[in-house]
C-alpha cells in the first residue's frame, strides 16, 4: 500500500495541476481519465516485473531521463503556452477547452510519463513472485483514486486561486521530472 501511494503521489499532481484548468468537474470524464492513469501506474511495475531483473537494470539506467525528459518538455510548452492567453481571460492554446473534448492523447502521454519510474519497482515483486497481480491491481486502483481525488481539487480550488493555471501546470510537470531525476542521481543510480 505504501509503495502505491507513493507511486499515486506523481499522477496526482498532475491532475491537480490539469483539473485548476477546467470549468467544470465532470465526475464520469474524470473516472475515465483517472483510470489511464491508474491503468499506466498499475501496467509499469508488472511490465518491470515481466522482463525481469537484466532488462529492468539497463531501463533503470535511463527511466528517470527519460521521465525528466518527458516532463520536461511538456511541462516547458505548458509555460510557453500560458503566455499566449488573451487579456480577457480566455485560453486558446491551453488545454481549458477540454471541458467540451479531452485529449487523449495527452493524458496518456502524462500518464506514461508519471508511470516510467514505476518500472523499475517491478524489480521489488521479483523476490515475491506470488504477489505482483495484487500490487499491480492494489497501484491501479490508489493511483486511479488519486487522480480523480487530484482532478477535483483542481477544478473546485483551482479557479478560486486565480493562478496563472497553464504555468502552474508546467511548473508542476517540471518539478515532478527533476524529483525523479534528483531521487536516482542522488541515490547513486546515475
Amino acid at each position: 500500500m505504501l509503495i502505491a501511494i507513493g507511486l499515486a503521489m506523481d499522477s496526482f499532481a498532475v491532475c491537480v495541476g490539469k483539473g485548476m484548468c477546467r470549468q467544470r468537474f465532470y465526475p464520469w470524464r474524470s473516472i475515465k481519465i483517472a483510470a489511464v492513469f491508474g491503468l499506466f501506474q498499475g501496467l509499469m511495475p508488472f511490465v518491470g516485473y515481466a522482463l525481469g531483473i537484466s532488462f529492468a537494470s539497463w531501463i533503470r539506467n535511463f527511466d528517470h531521463w527519460l521521465a525528466f525528459f518527458i516532463l520536461s518538455i511538456i511541462g516547458a510548452k505548458m509555460i510557453c503556452e500560458s503566455f499566449s492567453v488573451q487579456p480577457d481571460g480566455e485560453c486558446l492554446a491551453c488545454d481549458c477547452q477540454e471541458d467540451r473534448v479531452v485529449d487523449w492523447k495527452k493524458v496518456a502521454v502524462l500518464a506514461f510519463a508519471t508511470s516510467i519510474d514505476a518500472m523499475a519497482t517491478g524489480l521489488v515483486f521479483v523476490s515475491y513472485p506470488g504477489t505482483i497481480s495484487t500490487a499491480t491491481i492494489t497501484i491501479g486502483v490508489v493511483t486511479l483514486l488519486f487522480a480523480f481525488s487530484g482532478i477535483f481539487i483542481g477544478v473546485r480550488f483551482g479557479r478560486r486561486l486565480r493562478l496563472n493555471i497553464e504555468m502552474l501546470g508546467g511548473i508542476i510537470l517540471i518539478t515532478i521530472g527533476v524529483k525523479i531525476l534528483l531521487e536516482h542521481l542522488l541515490n547513486g543510480a546515475g
